[in-house]
């Protein structure tokens, strides 16, 4: 029988610890757990523990910690995605699914054609749910290090202040992926619903980014990601 999984947003250590509230209620609440039941849990370090509840109440679970070891290996292809902004639930699944495939930072970038904009108290409650579904897509993929999930960028600012071996925009009129040697650390820039403008495109080559195309179709914005990373992950990561 599988383990239920969980991300702490604590330092874990072996002993007892009490979870958060919001987590306590998940645990008791939602997946009625009980004292005695087997649970592993991670704090974003690598590190991995296995242990086993003392005490479920509705707000407060203890958990006893007595085995930790390394998690899953991160892939030796660092990927830093720059996701143009989209509405709701789209954006949602390019993130969780870039968190699956093993990116390890995550910018939506603000572009000509971004149907989203978003202020202040806004922004900030979109980032901690971005967050939530990096940490839930986390949970669920075996993943011990979570993603960065940064704050989002004008693209100008994004393009100045990236940094990687090699850096892609994809583009449908370009060369394929297979065309460039293997880096040790990639930036995917990818438009949003309504793609990046050919001046966007030219100011990101002028940011030393190469156009690259991933096949003869043109993908949307969250199937992009999804093919981006895997095909990365193929030739220069853990695939």
């Amino acid at each position: 029988m599988r383990l239920s999984r969980f991300f702490a947003d604590l330092p874990l250590a072996l002993g007892q610890h009490d979870l958060p509230e919001a987590q306590a209620h998940y645990i008791g609440r939602v997946l009625r757990m009980n004292a005695g039941d087997a649970l592993q849990l991670f704090d974003g370090s690598g590190q991995e523990f296995l242990g086993e509840l003392l005490e479920v109440g509705k707000k407060n679970v203890r958990v006893e910690l007595r085995e930790q070891f390394a998690g899953q290996p991160e892939s030796p292809l660092h990927i830093h995605l720059g996701q143009g902004l989209s509405r709701g639930e789209r954006m949602d699944w390019a993130i969780q699914k870039a968190c699956e495939l093993g990116a390890n930072e995550i910018t939506p970038i603000v572009s000509e054609r971004c149907e989203v904009r978003l202020k202040d108290e806004r922004a900030d409650k979109r980032l901690a749910h971005w967050r939530q579904v990096a940490i839930s897509a986390c949970e669920q993929c075996g993943r011990s290090v979570l993603p960065v999930i940064r704050p989002p960028l004008p693209l100008g600012e994004w393009l100045a202040q990236t940094q990687a071996d090699l850096k892609l925009v994809l583009h449908p009129v370009a060369e394929p992926l297979l065309s460039h040697a293997q880096p040790h650390s990639l930036a995917f820039l990818i438009g949003p619903e309504g793609g990046l403008s050919d001046a966007e495109v030219e100011q990101a080559k002028q940011a030393d980014f190469h156009a690259a195309r991933l096949g003869p179709r043109v993908l949307r914005t969250e199937t992009a990601p999804v093919v981006a990373l895997s095909v990365a992950q193929q030739l220069w990561g853990d695939f």
